[in-house]
């Protein structure tokens, strides 16, 4: 097992990489933003076809399961990836969780109102700035602390 603190480049590198489910789960509320900024859409074209793969049937799902079973329960692995890993599900299920709020509860009452885009903005930018905050702190070798996320995440990785 790797104690905490030590990480390598490589190490690094997968970590990062790690938080690109939180990135292709959130883009689904990135509608209302990249209509007000079209101009901004060039930046989702390298990965386009991570996102095509992604969009298959259960794809998430199973990325979701294999992250959580093979990398963050496996302690053969360092804990700055699994921590990091960690991390970036928690991150997915809080998206997946306000698309539950907005989808059932919010979008019935609200409708197409100013309201409703401002709220996928807010969730949007708030995890486009969680993930670009926990890469480059990743990309540093830093622990990325994001305040109830993380507590959380030491919960589960030892």
């Amino acid at each position: 097992m790797t104690w905490r603190g030590s990480s390598n480049p490589s190490d690094r590198v997968f970590a990062c990489l790690m938080y690109l489910l939180p990135l292709l789960d959130v883009l689904p509320f990135s509608r209302a933003f990249f209509s007000q900024f079209p101009a901004l859409a060039v930046v989702l074209l390298p990965i386009q076809p991570l996102l095509q793969i992604y969009s298959l049937p259960f794809v998430g799902l199973i990325v979701f399961f294999a992250l959580f079973l093979l990398v963050v329960r496996n302690e053969s692995i360092a804990h700055f990836i699994r921590f990091n890993a960690m991390q970036a599900i928690l991150i997915s299920i809080v998206v997946f969780l306000c698309q539950l709020l907005i989808d059932f509860l919010l979008a019935p009452v609200l409708g197409g109102s100013l309201i409703l885009e401002t709220l996928y903005n807010v969730v949007f930018l708030g995890v486009i700035a969680a993930v670009v905050y926990s890469v480059v702190q990743s990309a540093m070798g830093r622990y990325a602390e994001i305040p109830t996320i993380s507590n959380a995440v030491y919960m589960q990785v030892r």
